[in-house]
């Protein structure tokens, strides 16, 4: 059965993602997605691959300096991302994603950054000899280093933080069960209510963003103005960030060299202003965190002493040995 282009929005748009790739992306990619899932065999893998090749394009041409093939380099980025778009989306219309896809994936966007940085300053520091350059592709390099793991570090204490929440609800939820019901019944009543633990319980994730609501309440409505466009609220994020250097400074860079520093370091400073925002809502969440953590431990210890004590059993006499006899 073919693909139709509702089946590649449905399976494969994300919920929110950035405003770069939902309006200038998606709709050019979405369709691409469809002709090459009907029509090839081509694997997300190969995607990437051809991703990195348009980037490596991208990067030799904006070693030139030269105004024409600055244009073309910023062109050829673009189609690198809408290609780097459609490898995910293919997988998981198809249902070929792989763990090693996404660190192939991974990788090879971060050499296309890094090639492409140190040939558009570089190719520009050659041709002004301005050091700027050289200062404005270390700043490029650690910009998406910093994004990218701190991306990464981020995701993965949440998931440990929301996971351990899960399981103290459910400890919570247990003992509760335990003090209100019979003992007869309570090995019964704990295994069928262990599945419902999570859905009865307020989710991990709303909770751990009381601290910052309270504090921002205006948030949730433009969150939730910008997830109806699946927008998401970050709006200068690592993609839009690389947009910036690669595709729109090199555009500018027609009217002066000079554009692409400004260009680079607006987007830059951006950047460095949502990152702040969100380690600002990671901070907080610790702390909503850890003041949820002591109440359910809290539960805890009060559920535990109001159950009976577990009946000690009786030590077995120890019988002596039966030797044999010769």
């Amino acid at each position: 059965m073919a693909f139709t282009l509702e089946d590649v929005r449905s399976r494969t748009y994300k919920a929110r993602d950035a405003w770069w790739t939902v309006l200038l992306v998606d709709p050019l990619a979405s369709r691409l997605v469809k002709f090459t899932a009907n029509r090839t065999g081509v694997t997300p893998n190969q995607l990437t691959t051809g991703a990195l090749f348009l980037g490596l394009g991208a990067a030799a041409c904006f070693a030139t300096a030269e105004t024409t093939w600055l244009l073309v380099g910023a062109l050829l980025y673009h189609f690198s991302f809408v290609l780097d778009c459609m490898d995910g989306k293919v997988a998981r219309l198809k249902g070929t994603g792989s763990v090693f896809g996404a660190w192939l994936d991974y990788i090879f966007d971060r050499v296309r950054v890094l090639a492409c940085a140190i040939a558009l300053m570089g190719g520009q520091y050659a041709a002004t000899g301005n050091v700027a350059f050289v200062w404005t592709a270390l700043a490029v390099v650690f910009l998406d280093m910093l994004r990218y793991l701190d991306a990464l570090e981020i995701y993965k204490v949440r998931s440990q933080m929301r996971s351990r929440l899960v399981k103290t609800q459910q400890r919570v939820a247990e003992l509760e069960l335990a003090t209100r019901t019979v003992p007869d019944e309570v090995d019964s009543m704990l295994e069928s209510a262990t599945g419902k633990v999570v859905e009865e319980s307020v989710q991990p994730h709303v909770l751990m963003q009381q601290g910052f609501n309270q504090r921002f309440p205006w948030y949730a409505r433009v969150r939730n103005g910008l997830m109806r466009g699946r927008i998401r609220p970050h709006l200068i994020s690592g993609i839009e960030f690389q947009m910036a250097v690669f595709i729109v400074a090199p555009l500018l860079a027609v009217l002066t060299s000079h554009a692409i520093i400004w260009t680079t370091a607006l987007a830059g400073a951006g950047l460095l202003f949502f990152e702040l925002v969100i380690i600002y809502k990671f901070y907080l969440s610790s702390r909503d965190f850890a003041r949820i953590s002591t109440e359910l431990e809290a539960k805890i210890t009060e559920y535990e002493a109001l159950l009976p004590p577990e009946p000690e059993q009786a030590e077995q006499p120890i019988r002596p040995a039966v030797g044999h006899t010769a």
